[in-house]
C-alpha cells in the first residue's frame, strides 16, 4: 500500500464530504450501537450466571440430631461437584436471623427463643440444573426434616420453571442481540457498497483514461478499497469511542444501582482489556465489510 494510493483514496473523500460523512456516520451508529450491545450482553450473562449460583437449597434439620450426624452430611455434601458452598446454620443463628428480620418490631424477637428454630443446612448449587436431583437426594437423609429452596416461587414445583425462566432469558439476550447486530451491520454494508458506487460512476471517465494508458487492474482498485477502509475505521473508532463514554459515564450509576452484584469488570485493567477485546473484533469485522464491500462494487468496473 504506497503513499500515492493513500492520498488518492484521501483526496477523494475531501472532494465528496458529504457522501463520505453519510458513510461514516452509518457506521458509527453500527459500532456505537455493537459497542454497548456486546457490553449489556456480557452484563446481562454476568448477572444472570451470578443469580443462577445464588439460589440455596435449605434442608431444615430434625431436633434429635448429633452434631456428628450434621458433620457427616456436611462433609459429603461439600465434596459434592455440583455443590458450589455448604453452609451450617445452628438454633442460636437462626434466631439472630429472625431478630435480624424483625428488628422494626422488637416485640417478636422477645416472644421467641431458639429452640422453635430448627437447625439448617444451606447448599448452593453450581448450577441451577443440578437442583432438582440434589434435593430429592438430600430428602431422603435420615436427619433431614423438611427441604426449601429459596428461588421456588412457593413451592418446590416451581423449580423448572424458574430454571427455564433465567434461561430463556439468557437466550433471548444472546439470540435477540445478534439478530440485532447482524442487521446493523448488514445495514452498514449496504449504505457502503452504495456510497462507494456512487463514488465510482463520478469517477468512471477518470478509470477508464487509466486503464487506456496501461495503469493495472491493482492500482486502478486500490485506491477504492483504501477509501472504503478508511470510512470503515473511522467509524469503528468514533462508534467505539462513544460507546466507551457512556458505559463509563453510566457506570458508577449501575454500581449503586446492583451492589455486590458483578455485571462488568471492576478493575481498571480487566475493564479496559475488555474494551480493547471490543475494539479488535470491532475492527476485524469493520475491515472485513470494507474490504468486502468495495471488493463488490468495482467488480462492475471493467478492467484490462
Amino acid at each position: 500500500m504506497s503513499n500515492i494510493h493513500i492520498k488518492t483514496a484521501w483526496d477523494h473523500i475531501r472532494r465528496a464530504p458529504f457522501q463520505a460523512l453519510s458513510a461514516i456516520l452509518a457506521l458509527t451508529t453500527t459500532f456505537f450501537v455493537i459497542t454497548v450491545l456486546a457490553a449489556g450482553l456480557f452484563a446481562s450473562d454476568k448477572v444472570i450466571k451470578y443469580f443462577e449460583t445464588r439460589p440455596q437449597i435449605i434442608a431444615f434439620l430434625k431436633d434429635e440430631i448429633t452434631s456428628e450426624e450434621v458433620a457427616s452430611l456436611q462433609r459429603n455434601l461439600e465434596a459434592d461437584s455440583r455443590v458450589g458452598d455448604v453452609n451450617y446454620v445452628s438454633k442460636e443463628e437462626a434466631l439472630e436471623i429472625y431478630k435480624k428480620a424483625t428488628v422494626d418490631n422488637p416485640l417478636l424477637s422477645e416472644l421467641v427463643s431458639p429452640a422453635i428454630f430448627p437447625a439448617s443446612i444451606e447448599v448452593q448449587v453450581s448450577d441451577l440444573s443440578y437442583a432438582d436431583t440434589l434435593i430429592d437426594e438430600i430428602k431422603e437423609n435420615g436427619i433431614v426434616e423438611q427441604v426449601g429452596f429459596t428461588a421456588s416461587l412457593g413451592s418446590e414445583d416451581s423449580l423448572t420453571d424458574v430454571v427455564e425462566r433465567l434461561r430463556n432469558v439468557t437466550l433471548y439476550l444472546r439470540v435477540g442481540g445478534g439478530v440485532f447486530a447482524l442487521m446493523l451491520i448488514g445495514t452498514s454494508f449496504l449504505i457502503l457498497m452504495v456510497i462507494i458506487g456512487m463514488r465510482m460512476t463520478t469517477r468512471r471517465s477518470e478509470i477508464e483514461i487509466l486503464d487506456l494508458i496501461g495503469a493495472t487492474p491493482g492500482f486502478i482498485r486500490k485506491p477504492i478499497i483504501i477509501e472504503a477502509v478508511l470510512y470503515s475505521l473511522m467509524g469503528v473508532f468514533s462508534g467505539w469511542i462513544a460507546g466507551f463514554v457512556l458505559i463509563l459515564y453510566t457506570t458508577p450509576n449501575l454500581v449503586s444501582y446492583f451492589g455486590e452484584v458483578p455485571f462488568l469488570p471492576r478493575e481498571t485493567l480487566e475493564l479496559s482489556k475488555f474494551f480493547v477485546l471490543i475494539l479488535a473484533s470491532e475492527l476485524v469485522v469493520g475491515l472485513l465489510l470494507a474490504i468486502s464491500g468495495s471488493i463488490l462494487a468495482i467488480s462492475r468496473i471493467k478492467t484490462r
